[in-house]
Order: C-alpha cells, then structure tokens, then sequence
C-alpha cells in the first residue's frame, strides 16, 4: 500500500506479516556494502548498494525535505507490530518516534523537517488489532482504528488530524505542507488532500475502486497514486462486499498507476501493463515515475522497480532481484534511492531498507 501495509504481498506464500525476524543485531557505525543479495549486473542504474536495517520487517523508508534522514515502519525484536522510527542515512540512529501501541503506517515528514505525520490504531487499543484470517483468501484488514497523527520530529507534541470514522491513513505531505491521504469515509478506498492540522479535507476521486498510495510531485501540480477502476459487476459487488468487512484483496490483478492533477482533476492512466503495479513515486524531474510491479511475473511474487515516464512511455526496468524489490523514493536531488527489499535477507522473508547511488 504505499501504500500502507501493502508490502506483505512481497512476503512468504503472500501472507500477512507476524513478528519478528528474529533479534535484530545493532546497526553498524557506518552502514556497510551490501556483501551478499546486492545488486545484479543488469541493475545498471544502481551502485554503491548499502542495507540499513537489519532483521525483521522494515519499509516504506521515506527522506525527510532537506534529504537529512529516513522515516519508515518496522516490526522487530521487541516491536509486536509496525512503529514507525526514523534513522540516519547511514542506518544508525534509529528511533522510535510513534507511541509504541498499536499498529502504525505510513510515516512522513513535514516540510522543515520539525514535525511528523504517520496513521495509528493507538487510540482503538495498545494491543496489536488481529491480522484477518485467510477463509477469503489473501486480504488485507483496513482497520476502522487507523487514524492520523502530527507530532514532532521526536514523536512529541501527538496531535490527532483525522477523527472520521474507518479507516483513514496512507498520508504523504506535498512540498507546501498539504496532505494527501486514503480514506473510506464515504464508503470507498478514496484520496482526499486536507491541511497540516487537519482542517480543509477535499476529496479528489470519484471511481469505484481501491484508490490509494498518492505522493505529490515535487512542484505539488500532481499527484500519482494506484488503482483499479472496477465496473458494475462481480468484481466490484467482490470488493464492496470486503470492504464491507474491513478487508480489500491487494493481490488482485490489473491494479495500476495514475496520476491526476492536485486537485484532482485531470486524472489520467500511465500504466497498463497487468499485474499488480502499485508504490508509484516521482523522480525529482517531475516527468518519470518509479513503482513497483510484478507484470513481468503476474502469477509470482517477484516484484521489482520500473520506471516509466508520466505519458507511459519509456518503460524501464530498474531491479533484477528474484526477490521483492518496492517502495522505492529518490533523495530531493534525485542522487540517490531508498527502497525495502528481501533480496540477502537471514531469513526468509525479512524485509530490509536498502539505499543505493543512482546512475542515470
């Protein structure tokens, strides 16, 4: 997901993630070269690959404004189920800067790097909400607790932004401070944008369908995020009829990328490919687009980056791991990419945060 916790898809037998990797070791002083699982030769673009996590299931790594630091979620030795944390570049420094209960999603820095945003269930309970069972198949739970939360950079100061009832998380920040999120306040995986404190919540699409994941683009004029436009039919009653139940299918196929402008207006497709192609970001340049997807192997769990230019032309491939490769973001220079990844993990199934040099 991303948004949120979509990233279990890349996981073992596409299950949803449970505990820990096992006791996760300290961060080196300095983040090493990744010795075993880095780059493949066809990961051209890619150098100088270094792994900042260690053990455990960490993503959705995202730099702040000033390319200074790294917020992103974790569950760890310790940790039952996500926290967001933040860590310096290098991996060290790591700290935890949500509440500690509940489940969180979805962390991001305002501009300014003073204050964050992340989505918690913390007020529904300190404990973990359940994961959904598997009598549907694979599922994701859109828990009605998720709510979200500005705070300081340290995690103080927690003020409370959304207060609807259902879900509503998958918030990003646009350089002039405005949010974008999901929400099914209105009955349907929609994007709304709002203010920093919450006031001024406008909705920005209007399509059946699971909505979700939007960034801004680096000037703020657009917005790119997932989808899957569902017509009158089976499929559309399917997923009404889970949301009903709290719970959406991520693993459905034929979900793509969009972008639309900051209003909402103009949306447009820029992917086709089948598949599930989701974590849509902008390179700094304003004109291409990174994702994740797995088109080339849409039975299969192997998902990897692409790039594409926002008209859908120039479709590259990026990573070339049998792993799970996702939620990729470009420094604000556009010199470097964060990504969370399985490739080298010492266990199966771990999921780490890798960043890399970008060669154009």
């Amino acid at each position: 997901m991303r948004k949120g916790t979509w990233w279990r898809v890349g996981l073992i037998g596409l299950v949803a993630m449970v505990g820990c990797g096992g006791e996760e070791p300290a961060a080196p002083a300095i983040a090493p070269p990744v010795a075993s699982g880095g780059t493949t030769a066809e990961e051209v673009h890619l150098t100088n690959l270094r792994q900042l996590t260690f053990g455990g299931q960490n993503a959705e790594a995202y730099y702040s404004f000033d390319g200074s630091r790294l917020i992103f979620q974790t569950t760890r030795e310790g940790v039952p189920c996500d926290q967001i944390y933040t860590m310096a570049l290098d991996g060290t420094d790591a700290r935890m800067v949500s509440t500690g209960d509940g489940r969180t999603t979805c962390g991001y820095f305002f501009p300014g790097g003073d204050s964050i945003l992340y989505a918690s269930t913390h007020l529904g309970g300190a404990e973990c909400p359940p994961d959904p069972g598997f009598e549907q198949g694979y599922v994701w739970a859109i828990y009605d607790s998720y709510d979200i939360f500005r705070a300081n950079s340290d995690g103080s100061g927690l003020t409370r932004i959304t207060e609807t009832d259902g879900y509503d998380a998958e918030a990003t920040i646009g350089p002039d401070g405005r949010v974008v999120f999901t929400s099914v306040r209105d009955g349907d995986m929609e994007i709304y944008s709002m203010n920093g404190d919450g006031s001024d919540v406008r909705r920005l699409t209007n399509s059946p369908g699971p909505d979700g994941g939007p960034f801004f683009s680096p000037d703020g004029s657009k917005i790119v995020f997932r989808g899957r436009p569902l017509e009158p039919g089976p499929d559309l009653d399917e997923y009404q009829s889970r949301l009903d139940q709290g719970l959406w299918s991520p693993s459905a196929t034929d979900i793509d990328v969009f972008v639309m402008d900051g209003d909402g207006s103009n949306r447009r497709q820029v992917t086709d490919l089948g598949g599930a192609s989701f974590a849509p970001f902008w390179h700094p340049d304003g004109e291409r687009i990174i994702f994740a997807s797995n088109w080339h192997n849409p039975e299969g769990r192997n998902f990897d980056l692409f790039m594409i230019h926002e008209d859908g032309t120039g479709l590259e491939r990026i990573t070339f791991d049998d792993t799970f490769d996702s939620f990729p973001m470009f420094s604000p220079d556009g010199r470097h990419l964060v990504f969370a990844s399985n490739r080298g993990g010492r266990v199966e199934g771990d999921t780490n945060v890798f960043i890399a040099d970008w060669v154009e």
